[in-house]
């Protein structure tokens, strides 16, 4: 019998999934993102703390994230523009879902690679038609997955991933956002 090592624990994740299913309210995390305004239209972004399993906790490091808009927008072009971070995200989540299904359904991976694209029509942002949206019209996600598994394998990995992805869901779904202005 050959074993599976795509990298992923998922006796790890099994466990979580079993122990927050008796315990909903350790299941209850905060992620948070804290930008700071540079110049411009560039921001740099820290990630570093969020709330999980009923206390503060930390990545292993901070993480920094420089935002901007790139040169044709008359910007300087210091970092990805923000609606490109989504892209970033989706990309991330959605990859990392097929490797966690994968190592759960016993399919060893060589390789895969996805590829998202998102239309956008600036007119909205620019204030040009106050008809065209100011995000994404349509998003496509492309995988390119070589693995010791049939099509229709793959394409069940593709499928679970989407289905467990919060990004996706975050994207696809009404999502309340809240913004309000603190005392400086």
């Amino acid at each position: 019998m050959t074993t599976v090592d795509n990298g992923v624990n998922v006796q790890a994740l099994l466990d979580a999934r079993k122990a927050l299913a008796g315990a909903p309210e350790a299941a209850q995390f905060t992620w948070r993102a804290s930008a700071k305004w540079q110049n411009g239209v560039h921001s740099t972004t820290t990630v570093r703390n969020f709330f999980g399993l009923g206390a503060e906790q930390a990545h292993k490091s901070e993480a920094v994230f420089d935002a901007d808009h790139p040169e044709v927008f008359a910007a300087e072009d210091n970092g990805i523009t923000p609606i490109e971070y989504l892209l970033v995200g989706l990309a991330s989540c959605l990859t990392a879902g097929v490797a966690s299904v994968a190592q759960n359904r016993g399919i060893q991976l060589r390789s895969v690679e996805s590829t998202v694209e998102g239309q956008h029509d600036i007119r909205g942002i620019l204030g040009v038609d106050s008809d065209v949206r100011n995000g994404f019209n349509d998003v496509k996600v492309t995988f390119k997955i070589d693995a010791d598994a049939s099509p229709q394998d793959i394409e069940a990995l593709v499928a679970q991933s989407q289905k467990r992805s919060a990004v996706f869901d975050a994207l696809t779904n009404p999502t309340n956002v809240t913004v309000e202005v603190a005392a400086a």
